[in-house]
């Protein structure tokens, strides 16, 4: 097992003898004390693991997971915030942003794994991923109208994206929170598992199997053509086509498949 702490809250973990083979990166949200409440130092965190992440070709799929075992994250730190200035806030956004954009903007595949409270800023980290894993205790929900500002993390275009506008709306004008087995019915998680983390893990190690590549520009495919017409997002696939037809992975894939053995990915 591996690991690199970024700052005081977040650590990046990697298991060579775990079943992602050291290709699953587990991102962890590690602030206990305050249930992962997202502090500027919090988010300048995320931000920096996000960009390693990122730049990582051997890491094939991240899981997002959390240190507490009774959220996993409850949004913005508002005890910090209560203490800014206008102008502090301000100047506060950009770092605020850039952790949320940061999972958002990863380039592989992502897999939250929601135990317990997954509440305003917490929710839109989940939301960035590709797919929610949760377990029986989780509760999610977008209250920010409550406290009179809106969800800022992505929030208000995620939702929607993921539910519906009129599901996403009744949501986020309640502010209610949302228990596990409604949350599934609704959308708001995709799969319910005895254990968020165990069966997030055990997602992405089956999805790690794939080629990095593939898993990559099939990612790319889809975030890029979301919200277009088919006839631009038939463009946008094809030209993620092109960009690995001619690739070693795929070269490797088709070789493996016709002599019936396990395909060892070179990754480009």
């Amino acid at each position: 097992m591996s690991e690199q702490r970024f700052g005081e809250f977040v650590v990046v973990r990697k298991d060579a003898d775990g079943p992602g083979g050291g290709h699953v990166a587990e991102l962890v949200l590690d602030r206990p004390k305050a249930m992962n409440a997202v502090s500027s130092e919090m988010a300048r965190s995320l931000g920096a693991a996000c960009a390693a992440l990122a730049a990582d070709s051997s890491v094939r799929v991240t899981v997002l997971t959390s240190s507490n075992d009774r959220a996993f994250c409850v949004g913005a730190d508002l005890k910090e915030r209560n203490s800014f200035t206008d102008a502090e806030l301000v100047r506060q956004r950009p770092t605020a942003r850039a952790a949320y954009t940061g999972v958002l903007e990863l380039p592989m595949p992502t897999v939250a794994a929601v135990h317990g409270f997954a509440l305003g800023g917490g929710f839109e980290l989940a939301l960035a991923c590709d797919v929610i894993v949760a377990d029986a205790t989780a509760v999610v929900g977008l209250p920010e109208v409550s406290v009179g500002v809106i969800p800022g993390g992505g929030g208000t275009q995620l939702l929607p994206r993921r539910v519906g506008a009129a599901r996403a709306a009744e949501l986020v004008f309640t502010a209610r929170r949302v228990e596990a087995a409604e949350a599934r019915e609704l959308g708001l998680v995709d799969l319910l598992e005895e254990d968020a983390r165990t069966g997030a893990l055990e997602l992405a190690a089956r999805m790690a199997a794939n080629s990095p590549v593939g898993l990559r520009a099939a990612k790319k495919a889809m975030r890029l053509g979301q919200g277009l017409d088919l006839r631009a997002g038939l463009e946008v696939e094809d030209a993620a086509w092109r960009s690995v037809a001619f690739s070693g992975d795929r070269a490797e894939g088709v070789a493996a498949f016709n002599e019936k053995r396990k395909p060892n990915w070179p990754g480009e």
